[in-house]
């Protein structure tokens, strides 16, 4: 019998972020004590006011469809965030926005790549980048950077990968899933090999940008290295920095050709993104920010509890995120070694499903984000509930032999 199925399916996994979180939330509905770690969203709740902007919204009428790009009053609200925040120059044609930032990803990917194009990923990466690139014909080479260099890619490496079939960089700064940051100075002198290299485009994944901490400041990659807007996709959101996850919208700056192709894939797949949701993100872009202080105090004061707690488990080290809500602790120590519940700990995969069944804490393999042997755990969740996940993580870590 013919297989219902595309090949193409074949070259891709499913999100294992995802698949974590599905995992503990059955447990859960289950009646087991487990402590969900895998989630990548802020534990807070969506500003009241931007709740309220989409009720008058919903009030109003404003419930059909838009253009597919996204409405006017949102596209310029993210052109004036751009100058202000950024110092990027963007004008709404050159603006697209989507059901999610994936989705800004999955649009540029699918409107770009030709078979044989390559696209290089900085490893540890954010699990979505490659299975997109792979979907769309693309071929990702990797370039890798682990804890020695805290996760923070050097410009010798990406020219030693660029090759005249690359195509794209795709950099995510503050990152998923270590929160490594490159600051003004580090982008420049990240992507100086690009010069040499004029079919290079870059995708800059700038999500997390208002989650940073210890006085890091954030710097578009496109303002650092201003000779490159014309080839940069500069990618954002609401998501992370208004708790707006379920909302799902996200937004893209660059070339207006890019975005015009964009666009087209969009309107043969979701369309545009919910009309509510935009109106929404209108008042959160324009509205205050003044919340983020505490967000901000709150996830850094969370950060130095699971730095701390980790760096004190046996067979684990952990680097100090500058940015976003993860840590990317290497478990190396443990690998080799037998669980109390006679797991014996061949690689980070293992080690994930022992810690969630022996101690009831669900977290993501480092095999997922393409460099092992990791893990990531997200702390955006209460400190109690922090508190709680690294004694048990502490107490599996010392009791393996």
């Amino acid at each position: 019998m013919t297989s219902l199925l595309a090949k193409s399916l074949e070259r891709i996994k499913p999100s294992a972020t995802i698949a974590v979180s599905d995992t503990a939330r059955r447990l859960k509905a289950a009646g087991k004590d487990v402590i969900g770690l895998g989630a990548g969203e802020p534990d807070f709740d969506t500003p009241e006011h931007i709740k309220q902007a989409a009720f008058a919204a919903m009030q109003a009428g404003k419930t059909k469809y838009t253009a597919v790009g996204g409405i006017d009053e949102l596209k310029q609200a993210i052109c004036d965030k751009f100058a202000r925040e950024n110092r990027l120059a963007y004008q709404p044609e050159q603006i697209l926005v989507s059901p999610g930032a994936k989705a800004i990803v999955y649009n540029a990917m699918m409107a770009s790549l030709n078979p044989g194009d390559e696209v290089i990923v900085l490893a540890p990466y954010w699990v979505s980048y490659p299975d997109i690139v792979r979907l769309a014909g693309g071929t990702p080479v990797f370039v890798e950077a682990g804890y020695e260099q805290g996760f923070r890619a050097t410009a010798a490496a990406l020219a030693r990968a660029l090759t005249p079939r690359t195509k794209w960089l795709i950099l995510n700064s503050p990152s998923n899933p270590t929160g490594a940051a490159y600051d003004r100075d580090a982008l420049a002198a990240l992507l100086a090999p690009l010069q040499a290299h004029p079919q290079v485009h870059v995708l800059s994944d700038e999500i997390y940008e208002h989650l940073v901490y210890d006085n890091f400041v954030s710097t578009s990659a496109a303002a650092a290295c201003p000779d490159l807007l014309a080839r940069t996709l500069t990618v954002n959101g609401v998501s992370k920095a208004f708790a707006m996850t379920g909302w799902r919208i996200g937004y893209g700056g660059g070339p207006a050709e890019l975005i015009r192709a964009m666009a087209k894939v969009q309107s043969q797949s979701t369309s545009n993104p919910t009309s509510i949701s935009q109106w929404a993100a209108v008042a959160a872009l324009t509205g205050t920010k003044a919340y983020l202080a505490d967000w901000q105090k709150s996830f850094q004061a969370r950060r130095d509890l699971v730095v701390a707690g980790l760096n004190a488990a046996e067979g684990l080290r952990c680097t100090t995120p500058a940015g976003a809500f993860y840590a990317y602790p290497s478990c190396a120590g443990l690998m080799g070694k037998t669980s109390a519940g006679g797991k014996k700990l061949t690689d980070d995969v293992v080690l994930a499903q022992a810690l969630l069944e022996e101690a009831g804490v669900a977290i993501v393999p480092g095999t997922a984000f393409g460099l092992s042997p990791y893990f990531r755990l997200s702390y955006a969740t209460s400190e109690a509930l922090l508190r709680d996940a690294l004694k048990r993580i502490s107490a599996f870590c010392a009791s393996c032999r």
